[in-house]
């Protein structure tokens, strides 16, 4: 990696984690396709060259809303307790079966385009407190851990998954924002650490990049925790309507890329 590479990747960081902190999704779902497309990383290294992201940049918001005393609590635990176990099988599906880039791009375009126009509306729109319940412990749980399978598959974050839905069934996104990056932040840490063990006995670039990843990590850390000193500013329309706009605009970027 040259150094307009690593200034590329630090850039792309920056940007997309101060839009992305303030409704508690690192950015890794917007920087696979920087890195795939524009840097030119290899599959699978681009997973865990995204986990590395998320574990350099994940501080940044995380001590900011920790001053703030905002991080913690009961859906904190919920959430690390359901990806940690879903992101370590991810990784071994990842490197042993390769599910192929376009199966991703179609999960991620069948589930985030919906979902952002319905979070959308809804923000518009509110529904009744009745029909907006959030989920139960159980169905979080289970939520968290089907995020953490497809985190440790393709190296999203996964709060780009869990805060829509999270906030759509009636969570505030103040609740869901530092509890979403500090699962982010665990699970990436273990993600990461599976696929070093299997790249030392797994063939092929499985091994993270490691200078990509903390280049864009770095550029996260900063745009990270200035994301999250942004988000008390926001009032929680606005909040959710950004939230709607990153799940829209990242599900018609892959609709578009699978019809392409």
């Amino acid at each position: 990696m040259d150094w307009s590479t690593g200034l590329v990747g630090f850039a792309a960081g920056l940007l997309i984690s101060v839009a992305t902190a303030p409704v508690g999704v690192s950015g890794a779902v917007f920087l696979l396709p920087v890195q795939v497309s524009l840097l030119g990383v290899p599959s699978p290294a681009v997973t865990p060259t995204n986990l590395l992201y998320n574990v350099v940049a994940g501080p940044g918001a995380l001590f900011r809303y920790w001053r703030a005393g905002r991080l913690g609590g009961p859906l904190t635990r919920l959430l690390i307790a359901g990806t940690l176990p879903g992101v370590v099988l991810g990784a071994l599906i990842r490197v042993f079966a390769v599910p192929g880039p376009r199966v991703f791009r179609l999960l991620i375009a069948a589930l985030l385009l919906p979902l952002g126009l319905w979070l959308g509306l809804r923000a518009v729109r509110p529904a009744s407190a009745r029909a907006t319940r959030p989920p139960s412990p159980r169905a979080t749980r289970t939520l968290a851990l089907l995020v953490g399978l497809v985190g440790g598959v393709y190296g999203i974050g996964g709060g780009s998954l869990l805060g829509p839905i999270l906030v759509g069934r009636g969570t505030p996104v103040a609740t869901v924002a530092p509890a979403a990056l500090a699962a982010t932040f665990v699970t990436s840490i273990v993600g990461a650490t599976t696929y070093a063990l299997l790249a030392l006995t797994a063939t092929g670039d499985v091994a993270p990049d490691w200078l990509l990843g903390l280049s864009c990590g770095a550029g996260g850390l900063l745009g990270g925790y200035l994301g999250a000193h942004l988000q008390p500013r926001l009032p929680d329309t606005a909040l959710r309507l950004l939230l709607a706009a990153l799940a829209t605009g990242v599900g018609s970027l892959y609709a578009v890329q699978i019809l392409g």
